[in-house]
């Protein structure tokens, strides 16, 4: 039996991440029923983005809780989003086959890296760094090959601020196939000199999740309608919240909340990654910034729209996936930077042709199972 393995962002408490290494893992064990699918863990490496010369983790875990307790919202809200947030490893990890005790052991006859943001190396997240792990340098593996990576928000100008050329181009130099999800990450690989990677699609969305998986519940879960909003607590300002309050009142619409609590949220929902798609599927109407919530609402048909946000000093921004998710299913006109300037009104009564938006989507499914199928072979 061939041993292979993912080194992805497998251990991040997110929906997205969970569901991107889920869906990695189902297609190839529905590929090759001769392997053995693990996860493979990183070590964090050193903090290029600095907040503060002394800064530990600590200063991260702080700076969090100040910004959840600062919303505007209900105590039982916020203590379903404590309580959702710190069951969340014992509740999912075993689904993806992941204990408590880390692996680092890439013995293995193929590492795939990724997908998500694993090669996101100028930012400031204590948890990541600029992880060399995760460019394969420590690699032992008979193949090592990336799938649908991200640089994130790093581009190529932060990547030669910070002097890094030459040691990322040296180790993806060693990787046998390499696979990126965006053009900023495309346009990075070969700026490096390596050439021209494969683009290929989030495994949230080259899974069939809402077809194939049957850990999906099929009945509606929530009675009333509902709005969707989608995205890391505290995250929307002042009047975002009182724009999608004034809209769902409008509407007679609850405001569901998932992934985090905001100041417009009805109710926060703490459910299951799989739940979390019935929910999606069952909404009237979505507003996520995030870029799996744009990618739940794409898999599951719905009218949505997408904020995006800039890159600006520190904080972190999308621009550069989202931007190029949105343009890869002609639906840009769903990506807004200032929720104010458009009409959610309008938004709502906005069909999305999802005829053609699956066309496109079932060519970049079947790129992704030959992709794997090469590699795995």
């Amino acid at each position: 039996m061939k041993k292979v393995g993912i080194m992805s962002m497998q251990r991040i408490f997110n929906y997205g991440s969970f569901l991107q290494a889920y869906g990695l893992k189902k297609m190839l064990e529905s590929i090759d029923n001769d392997i053995k699918v693990t996860f493979v863990d990183y070590k964090p490496g050193e903090v290029l983005l600095k907040t503060d010369s002394k800064s530990k983790g600590i200063i991260r875990v702080i700076k969090k809780l100040t910004e959840y307790n600062s919303i505007d919202n209900t105590l039982k809200n916020k203590m379903k989003f404590f309580y959702h947030k710190k069951r969340y490893s014992k509740r999912y990890f075993p689904l993806l086959g992941i204990s408590k005790d880390k692996n680092y052991d890439t013995n293995l006859d193929l590492l795939i890296i990724g997908s998500d943001e694993v090669f996101n190396c100028v930012q400031s997240n204590t948890n990541v760094g600029y992880s060399l792990d995760l460019f394969g340098k420590n690699s032992k593996s008979k193949t090592l090959i990336s799938y649908a990576g991200s640089f994130g928000n790093t581009t190529i100008d932060k990547i030669n601020k910070y002097n890094l050329k030459q040691e990322i181009f040296e180790n993806f130099s060693r990787f046998d196939h390499i696979s990126v999800r965006d053009n900023n990450s495309k346009k990075i690989i070969e700026s490096l000199g390596i050439g021209s990677p494969k683009v290929h699609v989030d495994p949230v969305l080259a899974y069939d999740f809402m077809e194939k998986e049957p850990l999906i519940p099929k009945e509606t879960i929530y009675k009333s309608p509902y709005l969707i909003v989608y995205g890391y607590s505290g995250r929307l300002n002042k009047l975002e919240n009182n724009i999608i309050k004034e809209f769902a009142r409008k509407k007679n619409l609850k405001i569901l909340c998932f992934g985090g609590v905001q100041d417009c949220c009805d109710e926060f929902i703490d459910c299951t990654p799989f739940e979390l798609l019935a929910y999606f599927r069952d909404s009237s109407f979505i507003i996520t910034d995030t870029f799996h919530g744009t990618i739940f609402s794409l898999i599951n048909k719905k009218n949505f729209i997408t904020l995006i946000r800039k890159s600006t000093g520190l904080n972190y921004g999308n621009e550069e996936k989202l931007t190029f998710l949105l343009n890869t299913f002609n639906l840009i006109g769903r990506g807004i930077y200032d929720l104010s300037e458009i009409s959610l009104e309008k938004s709502f009564l906005e069909t999305i042709n999802y005829d053609q938006v699956y066309e496109i989507l079932e060519q970049k499914r079947n790129d992704t199972y030959t992709y794997l199928k090469t590699v795995l072979k």
